[in-house]
């Protein structure tokens, strides 16, 4: 799966890990409000790396707006885009 592709759906399913978000009602709004812990972001942040080979770093402000699983699902589109991605051009 290319993480441009990821959906709220995908983002449901990585969160429903006991280990990132336990007890995640299966019926969670993409705009209700999400706290995540610390230790479940970390793993969170594991997971996408094991599964997907996606690195994320995100900073403090990042972190702050992971607030629903819309804005979690947007963030990790975003992230998972690289522009020179498939670009044969030199940098100069």
């Amino acid at each position: 799966m290319s993480t441009s592709t990821f959906t709220t759906d995908t983002v449901r399913e990585l969160l429903a890990d006991r280990n990132i978000f336990p007890g995640l009602p299966d019926d969670l709004e993409e705009d209700a409000e999400l706290v995540l812990d610390s230790l479940g972001l970390v793993w969170l942040l594991h997971v996408l790396e094991e599964r997907y080979g996606l690195v994320v770093e995100p900073s403090d402000e990042d972190i702050a707006g992971l607030t629903s699983l819309r804005r979690l699902t947007d963030y990790l589109r975003a992230v998972g885009l690289d522009p020179t991605e498939g670009s044969d051009r030199d940098e100069r």
